[in-house]
């Protein structure tokens, strides 16, 4: 095996589950390399009876780390941003052999991880700065105070496997929460390496809790009364199952970030050489695998012909390759697994029994080494149709699919057909087109002249309808990591005059 997985980690240590003896565990994970399936990553014991010592761990680390001044917090956090720095290298490496995207690309993740933490304490924490008002009522000072939420169970994607819960952890600990990482069983060895640099700053035992396991390991932290904070990232299904195990304690908060059939407008007037390359990237960075890939481009029927043709040349030449050891440095590497490949072939198929034309067909590619390799894909629908199925799906895969159109209002009901809405971006020259999908797009992010991918953590993240449930996150995660208590203090010590109470007899 490439990496040893420790185990859980509460209490301040790892604690790996027993292989062996009376008290073995029968479920052990295994991950293999999604670029090299010969390749056996690692082997990661799943113990159930750990989720009530990580409970209790976060329990008892709640109850010391809320009263730690906030000074000594951050510097918490700084040591962290300073442990991670020190082993970047190793876990953009990890992303790239658990999840196979480029190294570059893994890269660039484990920037933003550690940059995080600059934004969390520069940016978010002063969003729940207590707050004194002035002479509220007579004689009467009001204060906000925002208090931590609780313990805090962060439930990762695999696509950013790093990056995503990174964000949400922070966010909770700064303000005061401890917290319970469950990561996608996919990659457990790229989440261990963030706790590991946790560990080596001296996080006080029971803070930062880690627990590695399957789809029952997660519903079973839902269940738990001592979780008060849910924050997920993935799949629509999922994140609908959680609701369903969650929606009777009306003591948790449930922060929900999901998909995506993300829609870009290309209008007639657009800088098409620049609306090209950032059409590239949204489709098909991740290999397709991002909640705000491009989905549909609702293109002008007046230039759709030339700019698919260009568009579907640039597809051809995208470089797919194992995401670390390759000649020439690839732009996407493969899909996660067998079930993304089967998926991906499905939506294929279906595409082509409901009469979408096929520009470029996606298909199993065969590399030196075998892997879940397959090439982008393009479609062209006449118009848009509510009765499909390909192109209402969150495909989850390295497709896009154009439509054309021909008054920009058709546009705007085109990026507004899916049950989604994440993201949305459009490429024009016309200020006034853009302010209106601003105001008519139902969306949480939309860009102007910049493709769909990619979001500053300088900014709120998170969709609406069934992209999300108004809890975005990035800079405002913290927004759901405190609630709010008011306080009314009378300023002065002078008794209240009796006869100013009315039906009083004196």
């Amino acid at each position: 095996m490439k990496y040893k997985i420790l185990g859980n980690y509460f209490l301040g240590n790892f604690h790996l589950p027993p292989t062996s003896g009376p008290l073995a565990v029968e479920n052990i994970l295994k991950r293999h390399c999604p670029a090299d399936l010969s390749l056996l990553l690692w082997e990661a014991p799943v113990d159930y009876r750990d989720v009530e010592r990580v409970v209790s761990s976060a329990v008892d680390g709640f109850k010391s780390w809320r009263k730690l001044p906030q000074a000594e917090r951050n510097t918490y956090l700084k040591k962290y941003q300073d442990e991670v720095t020190k082993r970047k290298d190793e876990i953009a490496l990890a992303i790239s052999f658990e999840m196979g995207k480029p190294l570059w690309e893994a890269k660039t993740e484990v920037a933003s991880v550690i940059a995080k933490v600059n934004v969390t304490i520069d940016e978010s924490l002063p969003r729940i700065a207590n707050k004194n008002i002035d002479n509220i009522l007579p004689k009467t000072t009001g204060h906000i105070f925002y208090k931590p939420i609780g313990p805090s169970l962060v439930i990762g994607p695999f696509n950013f496997p790093c990056h995503l819960a990174n964000g949400q952890i922070l966010s909770a600990l700064i303000a005061g929460n401890s917290i319970i990482f469950k990561a996608s069983e996919k990659t457990c060895y790229s989440a261990q390496l963030l706790i590991e640099a946790f560990h080596a700053a001296g996080f006080p035992p029971g803070v930062v809790n880690l627990i590695q396991g399957d789809g029952e390991v997660a519903r079973r932290l839902l269940k738990e009364k001592a979780i008060k904070a849910v924050f997920f990232t993935g799949s629509k299904e999922v994140g609908k199952k959680i609701l369903d195990v969650t929606h009777h304690d009306l003591s948790k908060l449930v922060s929900l970030e999901l998909g995506g059939k993300n829609t870009t407008i290309v209008h007639h007037d657009a800088n098409l050489d620049h609306a090209l390359v950032e059409l590239l990237k949204a489709c098909f960075l991740t290999s397709g695998q991002r909640c705000t890939s491009t989905s549909i481009v609702a293109i002008h029927r007046s230039i759709h012909e030339s700019f698919i043709a260009q568009f579907h040349e640039l597809a051809k030449k995208i470089t797919i390759d194992h995401p670390v050891e390759f000649i020439k440095e690839p732009f996407m590497g493969p899909l996660v697994d067998q079930a993304a490949v089967d998926s991906y072939l499905l939506f294929m198929g279906m595409a082509k029994r409901e009469g979408i034309q096929e520009i470029m067909r996606g298909k199993l590619i065969e590399k030196s080494k075998k892997g879940h390799y397959v090439s982008p894909s393009i479609h062209l629908a006449e118009k848009w149709n509510n009765d499909s199925l390909f192109l209402q799906s969150e495909i989850f895969g390295p497709n896009v699919t154009f439509i054309p159109y021909d008054s920009f209002d058709q546009a705007i009901s085109i990026a507004n057909a899916t049950e989604y809405g994440l993201a949305a971006a459009v490429f024009t020259k016309d200020k006034n087109l853009f302010k209106q999908c601003v105001d008519e797009i139902d969306s949480g992010l939309i860009n102007f002249n910049r493709s769909t991918v990619g979001a500053s953590a300088k900014l709120p993240f998170g969709g609406v309808k069934n992209s999300g449930n108004y809890r975005p996150a990035a800079l405002t995660t913290i927004d759901a990591c405190v609630y709010p208590m008011s306080c009314l203090e009378v300023i002065g010590d002078e008794a209240e005059d009796l006869k100013s109470v009315t039906g009083l007899e004196l």
